[in-house]
């Protein structure tokens, strides 16, 4: 399913279970787990051992399935029980998984299940904390492609768990218009001279960085192939002044959403909530989440 910031896209909605085996498998191969040199030295074998990863800090559950597979992956002895649905808001000391298997197994599986319990969850609590920044509002918190290469349905997925929801996946999944774009084809009145004799596309969103962009494209007739735009590097208060042409633009009976994006932060992500916005997007749920802290201890 393609989502835009339109769509349903539920917490729960999953991840490809062949794309988690193989992202696992790689991490595992990455890390050597399968040759691990301590764990040979102590001679640690099979022992029964049992372990808990727990949360030292506040977090969203994210990523607790993939921590099953990576246990799975590097010993299907491993018994595996989730004490947490992804979602779910943790508090310190909670329990995210208990283990119970040979203790070298354990220890092999520990950093890479860890990795991605802590990447998963730090992005999800992120994504939460700029959704409760904007409750009550109604404004929607999307998240854009600044994500980890290759780890894109894993943030992408994390950021749902923490209540947002998903801007378009890849390149392929709607038109953005950007700044660079209407660079290429030689400028803004080129722009919207293009959109205007275009076929009428499923999805357009424009990208504009002025007041003036905002309405020569309004006044065009290229506005009626346009169902989104986004106020690029905008302040809050030219937000406002944008919203009052939208406004009237949406008066003559015309549908247009608006998105914000572009230098919003936690402090003054609610003050671009305004009436009127219905998206903000923001890069920094996955370019600048912060690893939840979390371990692996045995019992």
């Amino acid at each position: 399913m393609i989502v835009d910031g339109t769509r349903s896209n539920a917490a729960t909605a999953p991840i490809n279970a062949a794309l988690v085996a193989s992202r696992v498998a790689a991490a595992l191969a990455e890390d050597a787990a399968g040759q691990d040199a301590t764990t040979a030295f102590l001679a640690v074998g099979d022992v029964p051992a049992r372990a808990e990863i727990r949360v030292t800090g506040s977090t969203v559950a994210c990523g607790v399935f993939v921590a099953r597979e990576v246990f799975h992956q590097v010993d299907a002895r491993i018994r595996f029980e989730a004490r947490v649905h992804d979602g779910a808001r943790l508090e310190s000391g909670a329990c995210a998984c208990a283990l119970d298997g040979p203790a070298r197994s354990l220890l092999s599986g520990e950093r890479t299940a860890l990795n991605f319990l802590q990447r998963m969850c730090g992005v999800a609590a992120h994504a939460s904390r700029f959704v409760d920044a904007v409750r009550g509002t109604g404004a929607v918190i999307l998240d854009t492609r600044k994500t980890t290469p290759l780890w894109r349905d894993f943030e992408k997925y994390a950021v749902r768990c923490g209540g947002a929801r998903n801007h378009r996946h890849d390149l392929g999944a709607m038109i953005l218009v950007k700044d660079n774009h209407v660079r290429a084809i030689g400028g803004r009145s080129a722009l919207i001279a293009r959109i205007a004799a275009s076929p009428r596309a499923p999805f357009v969103e424009v990208e504009v960085d002025s007041i003036e962009f905002l309405r020569d494209l309004l006044a065009s007739p290229a506005a009626g192939n346009v169902d989104r735009v986004m106020l690029d590097n905008f302040t809050p208060e030219r937000v406002a002044e944008a919203l009052t042409d939208v406004a009237a633009y949406r008066a003559r009976g015309a549908r247009l959403e608006i998105e914000v994006s572009g230098g919003v932060t936690l402090d003054t992500v609610r003050a671009f909530a305004q009436p009127g916005v219905d998206y903000i997007s923001v890069g920094a749920l996955t370019h600048s989440a912060v690893a939840a802290p979390m371990s692996l201890e045995f019992l």
